[in-house]
């Protein structure tokens, strides 16, 4: 819809996985040498985790794009599912792999897979398994997974795993009963949050990507706006700044300014929290002089109100991270007691 009063050739802010968008931050690179790394030792497990949005799903799909290269030299089962069942994993495998596992019982699925492997390497091929969201996998599934990396030739492990995951995974792990997959595994890495200059270099590769000539422009103070309310989390850039380039078209601007980044997150706020429009433009308001209705910022700031308001949306969003992070800990919690159970 904006693209063209923008001039770009395409969106540059797609919410999904698109390896062509891939910026290479730090953080993005480190993690992508231990993928790398992980290829070229050909054993044990790569062990990638990080907050929601963060991109590790792009660096796999990445990785697949380069592995896909050497298709001669690889063959890949990916398995990107949620709450799996441990009696489903060799099933999953299997199906990932092109084996046919209908009707197995468990003894011939894992003969079947044996097999498959071992002809695999005598052919010259490795055979990589990447698990996405890990973290929902249960202390047998974990188990299960394990078992098959037992399955050698000449001493060598014929299959090797990736488990990417979210950051409550790395808690799983520290179970006790896990201790023999901990051994397995060679690499570990974190994904994090990008910082505010590369939060400002993400965003402008994207545009470049998509054709960006420069139009529309962003002010140092608006990229400062979107990198406080995004947190350098890469799926919450593209979301925010897809809606500011719709809201730049709707209002023909060619600058993103503070007071455009302001109003659109006060939107998004007010779609996620409830709160209403004019409230919003009371608190975005009380915040920059600069506001988009033009009012002084003095006479908003000491409107009781606005005071209200601020202090009510501040103590909300402090109230849903601290929540953020009591969830994390109580599904690790309940992981591990589920496992011990199982």
């Amino acid at each position: 819809m904006y693209e063209s009063f923008y001039h770009l050739k395409e969106k540059p802010f797609h919410l999904n996985p698109d390896p062509r968008f891939f910026f290479a931050s730090t953080g993005h690179n480190r993690v992508l040498a231990y993928l790398r790394y992980g290829v070229r030792e050909g054993e044990g497990f790569i062990v990638v985790t990080g907050e929601i949005g963060t991109g590790k799903t792009t660096l796999i799909h990445l990785l697949l794009e380069e592995l896909d290269e050497k298709k001669d030299n690889f063959i890949v089962a990916h398995i990107a599912t949620t709450q799996p069942d441990a009696s489903e994993l060799l099933a999953m495998v299997a199906n990932a792999f092109g084996i046919d596992f209908e009707g197995l019982s468990k003894a011939v699925l894992l003969t079947r897979l044996d097999n498959f492997l071992h002809e695999q390497s005598r052919q010259g091929k490795r055979a990589l398994l990447i698990i996405d969201d890990a973290e929902n996998f249960s202390r047998k599934g974990l188990e299960e997974l394990l078992m098959l990396t037992n399955f050698l030739n000449n001493h060598k492990a014929v299959l090797q795993g990736f488990l990417v995951g979210q950051i409550e995974f790395r808690g799983t792990l520290q179970a006790d009963h896990l201790e023999a997959l901990r051994q397995r595994i060679i690499a570990s890495c974190h994904l994090g949050p990008l910082e505010l200059e590369e939060t400002q270099k993400y965003i402008e590769h994207r545009l470049q990507v998509a054709g960006w000539q420069g139009d529309p422009s962003f002010t140092p103070e608006a990229f400062r706006l979107i990198q406080d309310y995004s947190g350098g989390i890469p799926r919450r850039l593209n979301n925010l700044c897809d809606r500011i380039l719709l809201v730049g078209y709707l209002e023909e601007t060619h600058e993103i300014t503070p007071a455009l980044v302001s109003a659109v997150i006060q939107e998004l706020r007010s779609e996620h929290f409830g709160i209403s429009r004019e409230a919003g433009e009371a608190l975005e308001q009380s915040k920059s002089p600069r506001s988009r209705r033009g009012s002084s910022a003095e006479s908003v700031a000491d409107s009781p109100s606005s005071s209200s308001i601020e202090q009510r949306l501040s103590n909300l969003e402090a109230r849903f991270e601290s929540i953020e992070e009591v969830i994390v800990m109580v599904r690790a919690a309940i992981k591990a007691v589920m496992s011990q159970r199982d």
